[in-house]
């Protein structure tokens, strides 16, 4: 019987044993999010607890070593954080620049009172290997280029095939419309349905802004999905303003009422949305949407079809919509391609639902905003071609 007992401790220890001896290092990312004129988050993760920071340079012919480089710590309230997953914003950047970046993670073995432990560095490659750069945003650009994809439910083989199909040389920016993922049970699934895909793509080095699906609120883990995907506001709902586009993200939440059995009672959409339309409602009021040549709507659910979320958005925002001039809504929810031209007394502007096997690639300049869907194969199947406004 003890023997017993003493075998089965040990298999209980082993994962244990295995996790201390583990190499600290840096498991996922960096990627970037939040990226604007003057500043961008830098995101990524460690397999053991961690302060974090990283080394920026210009993207000029000086070597990376040339000079002592500065350091932008993960920290909050003035105090560096002690975390596996690192959010890393850097401020104060210059408009339509480009910078070369290394991410950083130092170990924290113990931190007890006043005396903090450090065990080993872990740092993105530096030497024979080209740094990742980014781009900040130039609201002053003539001319920019973007793709959307959106419910995915984590096909990596399709987001890796629609992607393909970007020019990545001339691609500015990308939005994830939605439904990435089936629903939010952990870390790792945020990694392996969809954003190592991205980054081993695109993300590390072009930005990718998030509007969040109904899949995305589903889970134990969905509560923590702002901190994978921060914004600017810390709300999952902003405005993106580079060359002649405004983008307006939305988040549409849920697609049933509140009160349906499949949310357990968790759900809190209606009054979610309420406050978010308070919020849009000044947005749409800024200089950088006002003055926008072109101005487009990135939102998961559309606002037809019936459902209660649907209508939810067709209430609550198309409304504001309408009055402030959008142009084009892009849409994802419904896995089929769906285009719906204006409709008085509903919305003023092109509906745009791009289906679960194809991508959106856009550029606008300053004679037109050419949108076109295109299929697995890179067929073109639909396009909207909209002209300047204010």
């Amino acid at each position: 019987m003890k023997k017993n007992l003493s075998l089965l401790g040990a298999l209980l220890l082993t994962p244990l044993l295995l996790f201390c001896q583990e190499s600290f290092k840096i498991t996922h990312g960096p990627y970037l999010q939040a990226l604007g004129e003057t500043g961008v988050n830098i995101v990524f993760t460690t397999n053991k607890k961690a302060i974090s920071w990283v080394e920026l340079a210009p993207a000029d012919s000086s070597h990376f070593y040339a000079q002592e480089r500065r350091k932008y710590f993960a920290a909050e309230h003035g105090i560096k954080t002690e975390a596996t997953l690192h959010n890393v914003r850097i401020g104060g950047l210059s408009p339509a620049t480009t910078y070369r970046y290394r991410v950083y993670a130092q170990e924290v073995a113990s931190h007890e009172s006043y005396v903090v432990k450090y065990g080993s560095i872990d740092a993105g490659q530096v030497f024979r290997a080209e740094l990742p750069t980014f781009t900040t945003l130039n609201s002053k650009a003539a001319q920019v280029n973007f793709a959307v994809i959106n419910d995915m439910h984590q096909r990596n083989e399709i987001i890796r095939k629609l992607l393909q199909q970007v020019d990545w040389k001339n691609n500015q920016l990308v939005f994830f419309n939605g439904d990435m993922q089936n629903n939010s049970r952990s870390e790792e699934q945020i990694f392996t349905s969809f954003m190592d895909t991205a980054d081993s793509m695109f993300a590390n080095r072009i930005p990718m802004y998030y509007a969040r699906g109904n899949h995305e609120t589903r889970g134990e883990f969905a509560s923590r999905f702002a901190n994978y995907f921060p914004t600017e506001t810390g709300k999952l709902y902003y405005l993106v303003r580079t060359g002649p586009v405004c983008f307006v993200v939305l988040d549409t939440g849920e697609d049933k009422p509140d009160s349906d059995i499949e949310y357990s009672g968790i759900a809190d959409f209606d009054e979610y949305r309420t406050q978010q339309a308070a919020w849009l409602k000044e947005a749409l009021q800024r200089p950088e949407y006002k003055e926008a040549p072109y101005k487009v709507v990135i939102a998961h659910i559309p606002p037809f079809g019936g459902w209660h979320g649907e209508k939810e958005v067709a209430e609550k925002f198309v409304p504001l919509l309408n009055a402030a001039g959008a142009q084009i809504m892009l849409c994802g929810h419904l896995h089929r391609n769906v285009k719906k031209t204006p409709e008085p007394g509903a919305w003023n502007f092109p509906i745009l639902v791009n289906s679960n096997m194809s991508i959106i690639k856009a550029k606008a300049d300053a004679s037109q905003l050419q949108i076109e869907v295109f299929d697995l194969e890179g067929k073109k199947i639909d396009a909207v071609t909209i002209k300047p406004g204010r």
